[in-house]
Parts: structure tokens; sequence; C-alpha cells
């Protein structure tokens, strides 16, 4: 996951803020073991950003002067456009994103750019460049779910009166609108996308001011720095604002449901390809074919969804365990959190984009979904039904429809099939009208009420998803 570092003899002389405390420099293999730079540095960003922000208020404050406010201004100013451009020199040796945007301002600027770290500690600096990041990043895949919804939202209108195989334990059960059936992930993407906005608000909490652990003697104003960046708040505790990362641990959480939801739609995309179903079929470009076998066509997109799954509920149990056994307030241990949670927001994001291009490329095929379901008796609830309000009571019905579906079977026919002197022996109530209630477009038209699979409750969630997704 990390880039990998230069060699040794590309490592700069380290000029580190402790460095006078130090009899010996720090060797090579601790610098490469320690350093951070090489997977942070996408933090940049945030941390420019947030170091505008506390300069500002610095200013504002009357603790560096306004020579001093330009010249930081000035400075990052040009740090973007390097960093942006792909110039500026990425240095192992001052370990982290942020030493090296301090050093190479502190360059630009002289006394300016040492006076920026006024009030802050790199403890929470970091905690304030990952909040930023992170906030930024759940928008975007809030907006990504979103997506993946209305691609959901556009086939399932389109197959509305498709009958489909429903499955209890994989047996056929009922039939549904194959619709209806997308429309349950649809049901799953949006609470996903509740949870992931429910999560911003806690990470949308500012710990800057909290300093190393202790806050700071300076007269801050934290407030101040919070509506600059947009924070809905501040951290209320400085021990707990630098060496908590519950609010990655829980993105983290929500992220793994997202893709827990991907992989069981991908499980169901895997069998409805197979020959063994054949209820739908993908778009080549989302498929490989076989090294040996001329006539495979693989639904690679799904299978490797199901398998980055297990890589997102890795490292959300990664993150578990970093924090379980950490006493406050700030642990070198933290490093290690922004590998699995920026591993986690490429695969999440990488995940979502691309299904909602799939989900545009399914071509849907009836005929073999509506044979599958007469295979499996799928009516045989709708006739017990049929029974129940003809007056017997529903467990003496479903009795009465065991012992006809056992006929079925033996005669290798369908219920539908059975004719109605041998149904009525079952029963003597079943009348001629029971065939309305045996047929596949029977059974699906009959559960006509909210959150039902009739295709006109279909249609009703259609519109009331279209509505919300905007």
């Amino acid at each position: 996951m990390s880039a990998t570092p230069p060699p040794a003899s590309q490592l700069d002389k380290k000029s580190e803020a402790w460095s006078a405390l130090f009899s010996e420099p720090m060797s090579e293999l601790v610098q490469r073991y320690t350093a951070s730079v090489f997977f942070d540095q996408r933090l940049w960003r945030a941390d420019i950003e947030g170091s505008l922000a506390h300069a500002e208020m610095l200013h504002a404050q009357g603790l560096i002067g306004a020579d001093d406010w330009a010249a930081i201004q000035r400075g990052m100013a040009q740090i973007r456009q390097e960093i942006e451009s792909g110039a500026f020199e990425w240095k192992l040796a001052l370990e982290d994103v942020h030493l090296n945007i301090e050093a190479r301002l502190t360059q630009l600027v002289g006394d300016a750019g040492k006076r920026l770290h006024t009030g802050r500690s790199r403890n929470d600096q970091v905690a304030t460049d990952v909040r930023l990041w992170l906030r930024g990043e759940i928008d975007a895949i809030v907006a990504l779910l979103g997506a993946l919804q209305r691609a959901l939202v556009d086939v399932a209108e389109k197959n509305a009166d498709v009958i489909l195989p429903g499955f209890t334990h994989l047996q056929v059960a009922q039939p549904v609108s194959f619709g209806h059936h997308l429309l349950a992930y649809v049901e799953m993407f949006a609470r996903d996308a509740e949870r992931m906005a429910d999560v911003r608000k806690r990470v949308n909490r500012l710990p800057l001011g909290a300093a190393a652990l202790a806050g700071t003697s300076y007269a801050l104003d934290r407030e101040r720095v919070a509506k600059t960046l947009g924070f809905d708040g501040v951290c209320q505790n400085s021990l707990d604002a630098v060496s908590d990362r519950d609010f990655a641990i829980e993105f983290s959480a929500a992220a793994a449901l997202v893709m827990v939801h991907v992989s069981r739609l991908s499980e169901e995309l895997i069998l409805w390809m197979s020959q063994s179903f054949g209820f739908i079929d993908l778009a080549d470009r989302f498929c490989t074919g076989s090294s040996i076998m001329p006539q495979k066509k693989n639904p690679d997109v799904p299978e490797l969804a199901r398998g980055k799954t297990g890589r997102v509920v890795g490292h959300l149990m990664g993150l578990v365990t970093l924090m379980k056994g950490q006493p406050l307030a700030y642990n070198k241990d933290n490093q290690e959190d922004k590998e699995p949670l920026f591993d986690t927001v490429d695969t999440l994001k990488d995940t979502l984009r691309i299904f909602a291009e799939l989900a545009g490329g399914i071509t849907v095929k009836p005929e073999a979904m509506e044979r599958a379901a007469l295979k499996g008796y799928a009516t045989a609830t709708d006739l017990a039904d049929y029974l129940v309000k003809k007056g017997l009571p529903f467990r003496d019905a479903h009795e009465v429809v065991a012992h006809a579906v056992k006929h079925a079977i033996g005669q290798g026919v369908d219920l539908a099939a059975l004719p109605i002197d041998t149904l009525r022996g079952f029963h003597a109530s079943i009348g001629d009208d029971v065939y309305a209630v045996l047929t596949l477009r029977g059974s699906l038209e009959a559960r006509n009420l909210l959150g039902g699979t009739a295709p006109l409750q279909v249609r009703a969630q259609v519109a009331r998803h279209r509505a919300r997704l905007g």
C-alpha cells in the first residue's frame, strides 16, 4: 500500500525539531521504519488548509504579525503549486507530510515559517488533517452511493414486470419482480449513505488547539479556526482530541457494511450469470476470458469486489486492534491508522464507481427467470392464502397445500397444471377460480401492498427513490 522509499544514498540529513536533545542521529533503518511521508503525503491539501486557518487565527489573536501572515500565505501558495506540478521534493528524512511542508515553508519565507507551529503540535495537526481529508472523502462516497442507487433504480424500473424466482435458503420460494429485487439493494445503499452522513458529524470536529495533549498557554481562538475550516465544533477534551481514532474506526465500519452489501449483490450477479441460472448477462467490458478455455466469460468484477470486501473488513479489524491497547494520550501506534484508512477509501470509491457503470451493462433474460420460477412451486403459498380466504385456518391450509405439492412433484407438473378435480380432491372449497392465483403473474400482482412485489408497488417505490435521489 505504501510507496517504495528511495535508497539510503538519497536520504537527506534530518532537520528535526528535537535534534538538540540527541547526541547521535537517527539510524537510516529507523528513519525508514518510522517515516510515513510516502503514504501520508496525500494529506497535503488538508495540511495546507489547516495550517493557513491556524496562521490566520494566530494573526487575528496578535500572536504573529501581518508580515508573517502574508509570508506564510505566499509560501503556502508556492508549495501548493510545486506539489500540484510534481516539482515538490518529498524527503524521507523529514518523516511525514507535515514536516516536509513546514521545512519547505521555512526555506521559502524564513522565520515566518518557524512561527507557524506556535500553539500546535503534530499530534493535533495530524488529527486535524485526517479529519479534514476524511470529511471530503465521505462526501465523495455519499455521492457515489447516490450514483449507484440511481443506476439500480433505472434497471428496476425497466424490469418491474419481469418475474424472478425469489429464494430463501437458495430454494425457490415465491415469485418476485426483478425490479423489486434490485430495489432491495437500493434500500441497503440508501442506509449506507445515511450511515456515512451520520459518521461525518463526528468526523467534523476540530482537534487543533489541543496541542500535544494538554492544550496550550497561547490565547488561541479554536472556534474561529473551526468556523474557517467548516467544522461543526471543536473537540472538548485535549487528551481525547489527539489520541482517539474512533472516527476512523466508525468510518471503516460503515465502509465495511457498504462492501458487504456490494458483496451480496456480487454473489447474486455471479450466480445469475452462470449457465446453471442464465438469468442475466454482463457487458463484456466487465468480464474476462480464460487463458485456456476459449468459451469462458468470467464475471471478474463482481468476483473481485466480493474478494475486496474481505480486505475492507480486515482493515476495520486492524484499526480496532490498533486502538484497543493504547493509554492516553497520543502514541506512535496511531501512525498505522493511515494506510488501512486510505486503502479503505480507495477500494470503496473504486468499487462504487465501477458498480454504477456495471449496473447499466446488465442484460436481463426474463424467459430464463420465469422458467426457473415454475420449477419450484413458487405459487404454493398463494394456494394456501386462497384456502384461508375460503375460511380455513392457515395451518390447515398449509397442510392441504403440502399434499397438493407432493402430488404435483410425483406427477412432474406444476400446481397450475393439475386438473380441477384433482385439486378439489385436496379440499372441497377449491373452485375454478383457483387458477387465477396459481399463475406466476397472478401471484405477483396479488402482493399489491406497501413494500410488496407487485409491479404497481415497484413503480411507486421507483418514483419515491427518484424523488429522494434527485
